[in-house]
């Protein structure tokens, strides 16, 4: 970057990066993963060096589906939620217009404006990103119900539009919700390989919404705690298990428009080929859990805290036997054992990709206040994730050792077209 006309000493820009690709093909950049990228197969963080090459990799921000949804999780996760303070429907189409521009530039690796050289005026990019790699990075935009309506006024004129399905979140038992971690009428999940990569993508979002949106609240993460393809192993969540076995993979494109995809005919035709998006912030109470005796874990999961087996079994991907016993008749998965609760009804499926946090302490109790960002992503809440986590919230073993402390529904539309921008059907169709 040039500046007061003088070259600065730097490493390799994430502009002349991709300059470098494209005079090399896309063979270079994409490495191993190759060229599964763009129909968002590619591998994800298999070894180490994979992981390294995959900071080279950009997905495609333009098209049927918002990306970060299908494609294979990444590592790190920065997630915020806004809160509008215009009253104008028009600044909300802007601000989507300029979130989608920024947001494309930045998943190509690029500044998210013009480089901007002028003295009297503050640059067009947050610059904590130069010379980073794409890191995969994925924006995802989505629509919370105070967008519609608020505090029973229609803000925008778009009450009309709001679909169905985009239900408040009920009260669960257990809930001990906060509420700087809650709602908020946009939403932005920001994942890449690298950290820095996703804050810089937030940080340059909530700069550019400054004077028509506020952030309301915003969570980072870490070692994701699913896996969205079948070319993924699977992670462990903070209390040491194999979490996400039975995830819908993106490869399983029929299970994908059973369960995640919103189909014509579902509701308003602005949310077709969108999805709902579901966040929790779940509290563990790690050290509570580690003094538990290691059968006593494996009976509140239902599988094998090492191989990750089902109970009974013995490797990760064996069947889940629900109706095995023990030598004294009794089921060898527990009732109430996590495991079994979430398989109860096959019609609940979820796409689940969340993230491990840590933030810091709780000097009340003297502990990590670490968990599980819980994110996932389905056709329609009012028949999957409430019904599934209400279950759940009532009868799992777990509860002794976790709590809700955040809670966020956001619909998130279709991709955006090159020259479109995201939400576009809904705000300009009002």
């Amino acid at each position: 970057m040039s500046r007061g006309g003088k070259e600065q000493p730097r490493g390799m820009s994430r502009r002349e990066l991709l300059r470098a690709v494209g005079a090399a093909g896309a063979g270079f950049a994409l490495g191993a993963g190759g060229t599964a990228l763009s129909t968002g197969t590619l591998a994800a963080r298999p070894r180490r060096e994979i992981r390294d090459g995959a900071r080279d990799q950009r997905v495609p921000f333009y098209g049927v589906h918002q990306a970060g949804i299908a494609t294979p999780q990444q590592e790190h996760l920065h997630f915020a939620a806004f809160d509008l303070t215009t009253k104008s429907l028009e600044d909300v189409r802007e601000l989507m217009r300029a979130w989608t521009e920024a947001g494309a530039r930045m998943c190509a690796g690029e500044p998210a404006g013009e480089e901007n050289t002028s003295p009297f005026m503050p640059p067009e990019d947050t610059g904590e990103a130069l010379g980073l790699r794409p890191a995969r990075l994925t924006l995802t935009f989505g629509f919370g119900p105070t967008l519609f309506e608020k505090a029973g006024e229609d803000r925008f004129g778009i009450k009309d539009s709001r679909p169905e399905a985009l239900v408040e979140i009920p009260p669960m038992p257990g809930d001990a919700l906060e509420e700087d971690s809650c709602g908020g009428d946009l939403g932005v999940q920001a994942c890449a390989d690298d950290p820095q990569v996703a804050f810089h993508a937030v940080r340059n979002l909530a700069r550019i919404a400054r004077g028509t949106a506020v952030m309301r609240w915003s969570q980072l993460g870490f070692g994701r705690t699913a896996s969205t393809s079948r070319e993924q192993s699977t992670p462990r969540n903070l209390m040491g298990f194999k979490d996400g076995t039975a995830n819908i993979k993106a490869e399983d494109e029929e299970l994908m428009r059973r369960y995640v995809w919103v189909a014509r005919g579902d509701g308003p035709a602005w949310m077709e080929n969108g999805t709902y998006l579901v966040a929790r912030r779940i509290r563990m109470f790690i050290e509570v859990w580690d003094r538990v005796p290691l059968t006593e874990q494996e009976r509140s999961i239902g599988r094998h805290k090492y191989s990750g087996a089902p109970i009974g079994a013995e490797h990760e991907f064996d069947p889940v036997d629900l109706e095995a016993r023990d030598e004294n008749g009794d089921p060898l998965i527990p009732e109430n054992s996590h495991v079994r609760l979430a398989r109860e009804n096959e019609e609940q499926r979820i796409l689940r990709r969340g993230y491990s946090f840590t933030d810091g302490m709780d000097r009340e109790r003297g502990q990590l206040d670490a968990g599980l960002f819980f994110i996932c992503f389905q056709r329609d809440p009012r028949r999957q994730f409430i019904p599934l986590q209400r279950r759940l919230a009532r009868n799992d073993l777990l509860n002794e050792y976790i709590r809700h402390t955040g809670s966020a529904i956001f619909a998130c539309p279709p991709g955006a077209h090159r020259g479109g921008y995201v939400g576009q059907i809904l705000l300009e169709g009002a």
